[in-house]
Formats: structure tokens, C-alpha cells, sequence
């Protein structure tokens, strides 16, 4: 399945620094608003040791890991959802997107010029949220004034969905995010062709400077308190130290230069983990001579589904499922070793795949 993150913030907050870092693109970072113009894509693979695990034992051709798409989206300004900058446009670019990496500076520095002539994290936090708010209100908006004249009409579908639009229009106006109301699936249903933009899930990227690290500093612990109300989880970065971790090729290298810092993992590595975790993914593998790989799924996905990434035709005509733990595949060394030891689950149309499974479906189109 394609997974895509968008990275927004305020223009000069580090976004295409983080963005170079994350997948090795060159969209342009300079000391100026609206460098990159049109969204640049950088095809991230996840992190993931049980792929090293599976590649010693199978010793396949080749390895394939799950990804992760990030989108640089242009930064945004005061205004955006009026058109101010080229907000239309980008606004439409985070709309395609499944989750929003907000990346909200949280450093001094006055060689690099901030937009609003200070560093706030909070007031910068809440100046790219209202500009979400903005455009979805408009979008709510304009839905409920074409759901009203149904309902007038008599159309009972559109009564009860005038009541949830305007249950979220109001939320919004309250300048709350929509992802915060807390309304039942069926009735979120209403929502599903206007793509709200602050519905989607949030991460939140603290950009501090190298002195700052691992912990971060006085901006993040504002920031904190801040988002402690929405449930919403921070990951501090370093984007200049990031770019530079990137650069290194040697895996002892780069540990001693994560040790410096005292960091055990890349600030890229987490954050790529935490989309993970907050679109509630998880991770099963197909093991062959030809290929390891990893595949990416939603949790909760029973075995036809799960097999649908593949092809869609596995999902059509399945059989059956033949399952493997890890740790059984790492004690028994084989598939043909893991049969033997009667250590291969034969699943049904019922099983939900567990993060981890080793997986070879049987089907019939």
C-alpha cells in the first residue's frame, strides 16, 4: 500500500534540510520563503533489523523494505487559505496526503531569518493550524449548504448528515482541529469526500540546534505542554545534524557520530518509525530465494486482505495462509526446518496478521 507523509511548516523552520536528509533529495533549502515551489517526493525506506535477520538465513537475490513517501510541501504563511503566498496550491498538495509531519522550529538563530521576525513555536504551531481550520470550514461549509436543501427537501440521509457538518463546522470555529471531535465512524462517513486537511493525523518535529540534543530545550518543553492535550506525539530532530548523519556510508561511523550526540538512532529513524505507529501499520514478510520483502499493511487486516498488496488477485481467490513466527523461522533456519518441526500455521480467511509474520499464500483465480 502507498503511504504518504506531508511536511509542512512556516517557511525557514528546516523542512528541506529534514526532507534532503530523509530520502537524499535535492529540493533547494535556502535563507528565503518559498524555495520549493512545487512539492518534491522522496521515496524513504522504514527501518526495519528483522530484514537483516531474514536476509542471513534466506539469502535471497535481493532484499526489499517497506516505504514511506515524504512530501516537501512549500511553507505556508499567514493567510494561506485566502491565497496569500501560493497557499491554494499547497494547501491541495497536503490534502493528498495520509499524515502531516509538522516541523515547528525550535532553535535560535539569527543568521536564519524567521518569517515572523521571532522564534515561537506555539504561536507558529497555531498559525499553520488555523490556516488548515480556514479551508476546512470553507470545505464544511460549502457541503452543508447543498446538505441543507436536501434536507429541507425531506431527505432523511441529509438530515442527520446536517447535524454532524454542523457539529464539525462549529468545532471549527472554535478553531479546533476536526480530528479532535470525537463523533462515531458512520457518522465521520459524511466527511470522507472533502479530505479535511486537520483531520488527518499529526506528527510534530522539533527542529532544534546540535547543542540541544538528545533531550531538546526550552522551545520543545513550551511545545510539549502545548500538544499534551491533543495526545499528539513530538520527535526532536536535528535537520543540519540529520543531513550530515546521511552523508555517512559506514555503519561504525555513523554510530560513533550518533554517540557523540548521545543519540542511539537517527532523529530520521524515529520519525519514520512514529508515522508508522500513528497510521497504526505494521509489517509482515514473504521470504524466497528471489526476494525478501517487507510489506506494509493496516492493523487489524485479516489474511485475504493483507494479501491484497500483493495482487489483487491473491485477495480474490484465497485459499488459505501459511504462517511463521520470526523467532521460529530464526531457531529452524528454513521454511523446509519449520515444517518439519510442525512450526508453519495453516490460517484461514479469519486470521488477523500479526506484525512480524512470515507469510506464503495459496489462492485460485
Amino acid at each position: 500500500m502507498s503511504l504518504q507523509c506531508g511536511i509542512v511548516g512556516l517557511p525557514n523552520v528546516g523542512k528541506s534540510t529534514l526532507f534532503n536528509a530523509l530520502s537524499n533529495a535535492k529540493a533547494e533549502a535556502a535563507n528565503y520563503p518559498f524555495c520549493t515551489i512545487e512539492p518534491n517526493v522522496g521515496v524513504v525506506t522504514v527501518p526495519d533489523d528483522r530484514l537483516g535477520i531474514l536476509e542471513g538465513i534466506v539469502k535471497p537475490e535481493k532484499v526489499l523494505p517497506a516505504i514511506i513517501e515524504f512530501v516537501d510541501i512549500a511553507g505556508l504563511v499567514k493567510g494561506a487559505s485566502k491565497g496569500e503566498g501560493l497557499g491554494n496550491q499547497f494547501l491541495a498538495n497536503i490534502r493528498e496526503v495520509d499524515a502531516i509531519v509538522h516541523v515547528i522550529r525550535c532553535f535560535q538563530d539569527d543568521n536564519i531569518i524567521h518569517v515572523n521576525g521571532k522564534v515561537d513555536p506555539i504561536s507558529d504551531k497555531e498559525i499553520i493550524e488555523t490556516e488548515l481550520q480556514l479551508k476546512d470550514l470553507d470545505s464544511v461549509e460549502k457541503k452543508l449548504s447543498k446538505v441543507e436543501r436536501s434536507a429541507k427537501a425531506g431527505d432523511a440521509k441529509a438530515k442527520k448528515e446536517v447535524v454532524t457538518l454542523t457539529l464539525y463546522r462549529n468545532h471549527l470555529l472554535e478553531g479546533k482541529n476536526a480530528r479532535s471531535l470525537d463523533l462515531p465512524q458512520e457518522d465521520k462517513a459524511v466527511l470522507d469526500d472533502l479530505h479535511l486537511l486537520t483531520i488527518k493525523p499529526v506528527i510534530y518535529a522539533a527542529n532544534v540546534d546540535e547543542k540541544s540534543l538528545p533531550d531538546g530545550n526550552e522551545y520543545v518543553e513550551r511545545l510539549r505542554k502545548e500538544v499534551e492535550k491533543e495526545n499528539a506525539q513530538i520527535v526532536i530532530v536535528c535537520a543540519a545534524i540529520e543531513a550530515q548523519i546521511q552523508e555517512l556510508t559506514d555503519p561504525e561511523e555513523k554510530a560513533m557520530f550518533l554517540q557523540e550526540y548521545g543519540l542511539t538512532d537517527s532523529g530520521l529513524n524515529r520519525l519514520i518509525r512514529a508515522s508508522y505507529a500513528l497510521l497504526d501499520l505494521i509489517t509482515y514478510f514473504t521470504a524466497g530465494v528471489k526476494e525478501v520483502r517487507a510489506w506494509t499493511i493496516t492493523k487489524g487486516w485479516k489474511a485475504p486482505k493483507a494479501a491484497s498488496v500483493i495482487h489483487n488477485d491473491f485477495e480474490k481467490g484465497f485459499i488459505k495462509a501459511e504462517v511463521i513466527k520470526l523467532k521460529d523461522y530464526q531457531t529452524y533456519k528454513s521454511e523446509a526446518g519449520c515444517k518439519e518441526a510442525g512450526k508453519i500455521s495453516i490460517e484461514g480467511k479469519e486470521y488477523l496478521v500479526e506484525d512480524g509474520d512470515i507469510m506464503h499464500f495459496r489462492f485460485n483465480v
